[in-house]
This record gives C-alpha cells, sequence and structure tokens, in this order.
C-alpha cells in the first residue's frame, strides 16, 4: 500500500509552542524564494521589449546622434544670423555677393555710403514711387503688385524695396526658386526689426545706378556731377527710372523708355508726398 503524499506545508509546524515559532518565517521565506524567480523573468521581458521599441523608433544610435547635432547646428546658424540682420539695424551692412562679384570683375567700384540726411527728400520718394509705391502700407510683401505681377504675365516684378534690399545685401542675383524662397523669410525678419526710413536708406546706398556705380552718391555724381542732397525733381526720377536695369540705362541720355518712365516717376512721387505714403521714411 503506497503512502499517502503529504504536502510540502503540511510538514511545518503549525500552532502555538515553542516548536512552532519558526513556522511563519519559514513560509514567508519559501514564497518569497519563488517570487523572486519568476518575476524578474517577466521584468526583463518587457524591459527588452520596450528598449527594442525604442530602439526601433529611434533609430540606430550613430544616426540620432548625427541629426541631432544637425538640427543644433542649424540653429545655431539661424539665431547668429538673425544677430546679423538685426545689427544691421543701426550697423551699416557689407555690400554684398553681386557688388563683391562687381568689384571682382571690374577690379574696383564706386561706392560711398550717405546717410539718410544728406539724400533729398524728392530721391527717397522716386524711388519709391518707381519700385514700391505701398513701401508704406506693408510688411515687406506686398501680395497686390503680387498679384498685378502674375496678371501681367510676369512682364514686371513683384519685389518691393524690403525684398530688394535683403537679395541685395545677404543673398545673390538671378532667377532661383531657392533665393525667392529665402527672401521670402527674411524680408519679414528685416520688417521687424529695422525702420522703414533705414530700410529705405540701406537700399539707396547700395542699390547699382550704373555699371560699378553703387549707392546714390556713386549714381548722382556719374550722371550728374550732383551730391545727392542737390539732386532736382527731374535728375531724381531719371536715376529712380534706370534702376530695373542700370547696365543699359542712361540717367544722363536717357532714350524715349526712359524719358517716358521718369516722367510718370516724378508724378508718382509729387503723388506720394501729396497722399502721406511717404510718411514712414520721411521726418
Amino acid at each position: 500500500m503506497k503512502p499517502a503524499l503529504v504536502p510540502v506545508f503540511s510538514c511545518l509546524p503549525t500552532g502555538k509552542g515553542p516548536g512552532n515559532d519558526f513556522a511563519a518565517p519559514a513560509v514567508t521565506r519559501i514564497a518569497g524564494l519563488v517570487a523572486k524567480q519568476t518575476k524578474p523573468k517577466t521584468k526583463t521581458r518587457k524591459t527588452a521589449s520596450r528598449k527594442g521599441k525604442k530602439a526601433a523608433r529611434g533609430g540606430p544610435q550613430p544616426l540620432r546622434w548625427l541629426r541631432r547635432w544637425i538640427l543644433r547646428g542649424l540653429a545655431v546658424v539661424v539665431i547668429l544670423f538673425a544677430l546679423v540682420v538685426t545689427s544691421h539695424s543701426v550697423i551699416r551692412p557689407w555690400g554684398g555677393a553681386y557688388m563683391l562679384r562687381e568689384r571682382l570683375r571690374l577690379g574696383e567700384i564706386d561706392r560711398q555710403w550717405i546717410p539718410m540726411e544728406e539724400i533729398a527728400p524728392v530721391m527717397a520718394r522716386s524711388v519709391v514711387a518707381a519700385e514700391d509705391a505701398n513701401f508704406c502700407l506693408h510688411w515687406g510683401i506686398d501680395m497686390s503688385a503680387i498679384r498685378d505681377a502674375i496678371a501681367d504675365g510676369a512682364a514686371r516684378g513683384g519685389s518691393t524695396i524690403s525684398q530688394q534690399v535683403v537679395k541685395n545685401v545677404y543673398l545673390w542675383h538671378g532667377r532661383s526658386y531657392v533665393r525667392k524662397a529665402l527672401e521670402t523669410l527674411i524680408t519679414p525678419l528685416v520688417e521687424l526689426t529695422w525702420s522703414k526710413r533705414r530700410i529705405l536708406e540701406v537700399y539707396l546706398n547700395v542699390a547699382e545706378f550704373d555699371e560699378g556705380a553703387f549707392g546714390i552718391e556713386a549714381g548722382a555724381w556719374r550722371y550728374f556731377q550732383a551730391l545727392p542732397k542737390d539732386l532736382s525733381a527731374d535728375q531724381a526720377a531719371r536715376l529712380a527710372a534706370v534702376l530695373p536695369s542700370p547696365q543699359s540705362w542712361s540717367a544722363s541720355a536717357p532714350g524715349e523708355f526712359v524719358s517716358r518712365r521718369s516722367a510718370a516717376i516724378r508724378d508718382g512721387a509729387a503723388t506720394i508726398a501729396r497722399d502721406g505714403r511717404a510718411a514712414c521714411f520721411e521726418d
């Protein structure tokens, strides 16, 4: 006859008495050992599973490290560029890539910085009438001018004076979607940190008026042997008229097209003075 099977725990003394003092601690120790042998396996599997999912989401460690440093580098570049743009609200900017290219091509260029106070007000009004009649009304991008340019089949440009400053000082010339996108991103920053008067002052000092002649001082002297503060309304209009194609058109010997254009600019400058659209850049 087989002996009856007795559970392990039934062999342990129970009840009260001097021989039974170790019973409860023994049961507790055995239960703890069983728990230790089973729980770590579950935790290890869960931890490994979580690590695997994180690795799958983040990709290989070297790629994550490279991506992180690229993003940090781009952030530093953007911040530094924003600081440079902001500083030019009071510091004279350099001439830009196009001016440098012309200097290398010609050997030297004619340029002398002139503060706004030494430029005839009619010259500033003529440039606004010629290039950006809504200069005081927009935030850097003139949507109405862009719509008009599209309607005309892109026969004329829709760039504002602010956009031209960004192109001349910080970017490059030529048709490029990349350049246009950067121009559109940078222009609001210029409008935010510079005054309208400052934007026009920089434009008048970096715009090309003739081959190798950059800025209103060089243009006024080359064409009329005059200082910017002494320019007449007719001279200012003719200087503004050649801005779209300064190496092809002449302000001192204008052809029929430039003559018609300068007459329209002269009338436009007078209109701007009357209707208050010069208030943002005149004292």
